[in-house]
């Protein structure tokens, strides 16, 4: 096979009856509950996970409040056996804010499926590689800093495996002296657990018109900063979460805050990714709202120590693909199991896994191969993960439709109406139209915003936020941001849309600069990619495909 002018040596291969691409819950939920009823049935079946991270959990990022529905599901014995979640939500806090005030909402007020006690407070990451320990020592095979960069197809169409990416070629396309072939892991069923807005989940979904008849994948994007504080400012098993300002009335999204652990604060918040203003900066908007003076103090003589960013898929029950295809199946934020108003996906996402391990391991010893594994889609679609998204179906599309003011309260009221009528709310499933890189206003008819400067203690830019994620890539690699037309970031969304690539990625990726002719030029800073998707998601020309980079490249989340 030929590549950029040279011949590529031919892949290795390797087979499994399983291969998980992706180590976060639902990957490697699966993988346990695999093992766990090959065990039950003293049978072989062979799993592997591969993960593109340097290792299992350092591209995990979430808030986390945790139910441990899922953990309850896959491990009972989870809270005897050393699992890293100790901190129990003992006060739980729902803020409306303004620009200098805020109102506390009463808990009575809110639906039951809103309270959190119960749940714990935790770093999904370190969860993450607990799980892995566990999946380890029931003899899953994990492969952490192979990027899965191709499906593989037989000559039916179905899917056969994944294949790994090369490893050790130059910018210039060229193969160095450290290139490696990528190889091919080949197995009886592959199952996807990418996480949102995965790159082969991407390809999937269209190769088999996953979305066929499905309202549009809705997604937000996540930021988030861990503190420690000062002991005095410390709460521990304090949930509270806002809404309201810095974002406008038309803006949807919000913040968290999580005391856990020894003197640690998880803070975060999320935009919704249908805003409409190209000004809009997510980044900004999060560190405006750390100096609200009800946030702030949480914060004085504390220290920032680490930051992170990534999608969330926020579309819900109308927007869950088809689940399944020949000889694969998306699990967890690939398939787009989250609770919205929860801002919660991790127990679905467990559940999610151990559904499909049970259907996977019923049709491996059943002798089946390359099919559709349809007990894995009935399962999630009558059971606890169904339940969990049905109720909340009209949230998100109540908030977008009408604003903060008035479609927070109806969705409030619609998530009652569940509760009182158990799956009925208000008898219908709003639409949520618009894709999200559809719904930008133009420019000039937008109204700019100015972000003040980061202070430095409170408040960060870019650049130095992203040095506290750990983020890195071999520089020498071809760019894993694809354009498809180069063109088009200048021609197109700067005159249209002033260019957003510029605020709404995290990083600090995309910036437009001056060449010598002082014309506008788009570069693209790949190093500072920390993976969280938004350019793929809100790019308004679809210009950007984000493809992964070799292997162990990206964030190193510690303790996210």
């Amino acid at each position: 096979m030929a590549k950029d002018g040279f011949e590529l040596p031919p892949r290795e291969a390797m087979d499994f009856d399983v291969v998980i691409v992706g180590a976060g819950p639902s990957g490697l939920a699966a993988a346990i509950r695999l093992k766990q009823r090959a065990a039950e049935a003293q049978q072989e079946v062979s799993v592997l996970v591969v993960e593109k991270g340097s290792e299992v959990g350092a591209h995990i990022l979430s808030g986390a409040v945790i139910d441990p529905i899922g953990l309850d599901t896959l491990l009972p014995g989870w809270r005897e056996q050393g699992a890293p979640l100790e901190t129990k939500v003992t006060d739980d806090q729902f803020l409306f804010l303004g620009p200098a005030g805020h109102v506390r909402l009463p808990n009575f007020m809110m639906p039951p499926l809103m309270n959190n006690h119960g749940n714990y407070i935790g770093s999904l990451g370190a969860l993450v590689r607990w799980l892995g320990e566990k999946a380890g020592e029931l003899g899953v095979e994990i492969f952490p800093g192979f990027a899965a960069a191709e499906v593989l197809y037989d000559d039916e169409g179905r899917v056969v495996g994944v294949a790994t990416g090369d490893m050790g070629i130059g910018r210039d396309g060229q193969p160095k002296d450290t290139f490696t072939r990528g190889v091919e892991l080949r197995a009886k069923y592959t199952l996807f657990a990418e996480g949102a807005r995965g790159s082969l989940t991407k390809q999937l979904i269209a190769q088999f018109e996953l979305d066929k008849g499905r309202d549009p994948q809705k997604y937000g994007i996540g930021l988030k900063e861990l503190w420690e504080i000062k002991p005095e400012h410390h709460k521990p098993g304090l949930v509270q979460h806002s809404f309201g300002w810095p974002l406008d009335n038309a803006t949807g999204g919000g913040s968290f805050l999580y005391h856990y652990g020894e003197n640690l604060v998880s803070v975060g918040f999320v935009v919704h990714l249908n805003y409409k203003n190209p000004h809009l900066s997510p980044f900004d908007e999060f560190q405006r709202f750390k100096t609200h003076y009800k946030i702030a103090p949480t914060f004085a003589g504390g220290k920032r120590i680490a930051y992170g960013a990534r999608a969330i898929t926020e579309g819900g029950w109308q927007s869950i693909p088809e689940l399944v295809f020949p000889g694969g199946a998306l699990l967890g934020c690939a398939a787009g199991f989250v609770n919205v108003p929860r801002i919660k996906g991790s127990h679905n996402a467990i559940l999610s896994g151990a559904h499909a391990g049970d259907a996977v391991f019923d049709a491996v010893t059943s002798g089946r191969a390359h099919d559709r594994l349809d007990a894995y889609k009935s399962a999630v679609l009558s059971g606890p993960i169904a339940r969990d998204l049905k109720r909340v179906r009209n949230v998100k599309p109540l908030w977008s439709r009408f604003g903060t003011a008035i479609g927070v309260p109806l969705g409030g009221l619609d998530m009652w109406l569940n509760t009182l009528i158990a799956g009925v709310g208000l008898g219908f499933t709003l639409r949520h139209g618009k894709a999200d890189h559809a719904t930008l206003a133009r420019a000039g008819q937008a109204k700019p915003i100015a972000y003040p400067k980061a202070d430095g203690v409170l408040t960060f830019d870019r650049l130095t936020n992203v040095a506290f994620s750990a983020t890195n890539h071999e520089e020498d690699q071809p760019v894993h941001l694809k354009l498809t037309d180069p063109m088009i970031p200048v021609s197109v969304n700067l005159p249209d849309f002033a260019e957003p690539a510029q605020r709404y990625c995290p990083a600090g990726v995309y910036e437009i600069l001056k060449d010598d002719a002082g014309m506008p030029r788009f570069q693209i800073n790949a190093q500072n990619c920390v993976h969280c998707k938004t350019c793929d998601i809100k790019d308004p020309s679809q210009n950007i495909n984000w493809a992964v980079p070799e292997g162990s490249g990206g964030p190193n989340y510690a303790g996210m």
